[in-house]
């Protein structure tokens, strides 16, 4: 496997606080350990909009620790998933709330920086849905002052939409950067139903961060292979791409989550090689 593969931050881990996803507050730096044992490559972490002034990323003591973790596993840290914007979108109608948001993604690309990060994937799905003009154009406004910070950090700004492929290709173009690149979620676009062929000619060669997951259509997290997506098709197209980005396995998990990783992991395995 020539592409990282790696995990999203809490998988491998008991539930936070009965949570899906979530960043493992106290105890996030034992799933370094375990991540190794599984060979994997890196971690995607979280930012919370929960206890964010408690995620490392946000702090330099924080990442000192996650370099020396780094160090200590061989388990690196490259890509952050910043759920924060799902809580708090930058597109939100409330102007503080967005200038906020403006503030927070300009110290994590600070930090970011500092651990050699490539990319902060930016959800804008469920509650932070960019589903109409005026929230677009908004999102447009707030994020292109950081697009500038971005670029002269070398960090991707990862956009994970639940938008048609067409709009999302038209939304890319108005930020006209090289660092503004997409968040592939596999099970996502098959519970919405889309086509990945037609996804991958939109904006196939803008990804640079890809998440596997399986849903079913319409539908929530299944166990990979249970469900709508179609990884043959998906993988064959994607070769077309010359694709070099992280696969992060932010598949179905339970409580416990440790197991049923692995199961999935070994299932995934032939389509990454």
């Amino acid at each position: 496997m020539s592409n990282l593969v790696g995990v999203m931050q809490g998988r491998l881990l008991a539930k936070y606080h009965g949570r899906y996803q979530a960043h493992p507050v106290g105890y996030w730096q034992q799933e370094f350990e375990v991540a190794k044992k599984i060979g994997l490559d890196c971690i995607e972490f979280i930012l919370d909009f929960n206890d964010f002034e408690k995620n490392p990323l946000l702090s330099i003591a924080g990442v000192n620790e996650i370099k020396s973790l780094s160090k200590k596993t061989g388990v690196i840290v490259k890509t952050i998933c910043a759920d924060y914007f799902m809580e708090s979108p930058l597109h939100s109608e409330i102007l503080s709330v967005a200038e906020g948001s403006q503030l927070i993604l300009t110290r994590l690309l600070k930090n970011a920086t500092l651990l050699g990060v490539t990319d902060i994937v930016i959800p804008c799905v469920d509650q932070s849905s960019l589903d109409n003009q005026a929230a677009m154009n908004r999102f447009v406004d707030k994020l292109t002052p950081l697009v500038q910070i971005a670029e002269k950090s070398g960090i991707n700004l990862s956009l994970e939409t639940d938008l048609a492929p067409k709009k999302f290709s038209e939304l890319l173009d108005r930020f006209n950067s090289d660092n503004v690149t997409v968040n592939y979620d596999i099970g996502n676009s098959a519970a919405l139903g889309y086509d990945p062929v037609e996804e991958l000619n939109a904006y196939g060669n803008k990804i640079s961060d890809i998440h596997i997951k399986d849903r079913a259509l319409g539908g929530g997290s299944v166990t990979l292979g249970e469900g709508n997506a179609n990884f043959e098709f998906f993988f064959n197209k994607l070769k077309e791409h010359n694709y070099n980005g992280p696969f992060i396995m932010q598949a179905y998990r339970d409580d416990e989550g440790t197991e049923i990783f692995k199961q999935q992991l070994d299932w995934i395995k032939p389509y990454l090689a």
